[in-house]
């Protein structure tokens, strides 16, 4: 891999046969294909310092677009993924890393990737639950016992999570709404992964809302039930999302690395931008 400067950014690219190339999702060669990557200080072999944030990727020499977000899914990226793990890891100094954010955010896909990233544990305060529960599913005691019966397991389930150092934490989407479970999650670090709500209602309608006991709408269209008990609930929490300590807006990173949807933003790249967000939010209590 070569890095040459550019601007203020680091322009890569990967040699490949002799000839100018990277893999892309499909592991096909483009050639002269280069990604502009805008960094947090990391420091590689050779003690030189780089920065990093998910990939914003140019055209080829022939003129293609060069798919956007590959670099973070590409060898080259989940090691330098690894590699901001560690550093943030050390800035955390064993604290846990909480993930809030609407249902269908992403907070358990990001969490697994970002616990492997940091050497930390995941756990899921929905499983953690359900295992206080005897098995019983969210969908399932809320169906039986109702949300206030439900919230009172989840301030348990938190309290013991926030306990156990090392670990990154999915949060339920509706963590947020008592202020005794911020008095655990204060413990860590937080983050809210922020989604617009249309793709939000996208992705849950592609799946189905028998599993979300809140979307309780009727309504033949599944997209349409998501996106109303979306905005409905998105009312009652957008202020308390407001407290974490650090917000990855899909928005704004949709835009830095060149996507039209942020549901087509990489897992990667999202866990990357949290890692970044989180050590800038580490860094500001320092100063």
């Amino acid at each position: 891999m070569k890095a040459l400067t550019y601007g203020s950014t680091l322009q890569f690219s990967t040699s490949v046969g002799g000839e100018i190339g990277s893999f892309n999702q499909n592991c096909k060669r483009q050639q002269t294909q280069q990604h502009f990557i805008n960094l947090n200080p990391l420091k590689l072999k050779r003690h030189r310092t780089l920065n990093l944030v998910p990939a914003h990727v140019s055209k080829d020499s022939n003129g293609h677009d060069v798919e956007s977000g590959t670099f973070c899914d590409s060898l080259d990226g989940k090691w330098l993924l690894k590699a901001k793990g560690r550093e943030v890891a050390s800035c955390l100094d064993g604290q846990c890393l909480f993930l809030v954010g609407m249902m269908g955010s992403g907070k358990t896909t990001v969490g697994e990737i970002l616990s492997d990233a940091l050497d930390y544990t995941f756990a899921d305060s929905d499983k953690y639950v359900e295992k206080l529960m005897g098995g019983t599913s969210v969908a399932q005691i809320f169906k039986e016992s109702g949300e206030a019966y439900f919230r009172e397991y989840e301030s348990k389930a938190l309290q013991k999570l926030s306990l156990v150092p090392q670990q990154v934490v999915a949060t339920g989407g509706g963590a947020v709404v008592r202020p005794l479970n911020w008095r655990f999650m204060r413990q860590g670090i937080t983050v809210f992964l922020d989604v617009p709500l249309d793709a939000l209602a996208r992705r849950i309608a592609a799946v189905g809302t028998d599993s979300r006991p809140l979307l309780d709408y009727d309504s033949a269209d599944c997209y349409t039930k998501a996106f109303t008990a979306l905005s409905a609930l998105s009312k009652e929490r957008s202020e308390a999302y407001a407290n974490a300590d650090a917000t990855v807006s899909l928005l704004n990173l949709a835009a830095c690395v060149g996507l039209k949807d942020v549901l087509d933003i990489t897992p990667t790249t999202i866990a990357m931008e949290v890692l970044v967000q989180a050590q800038k939010y580490l860094n500001s209590k320092r100063r």
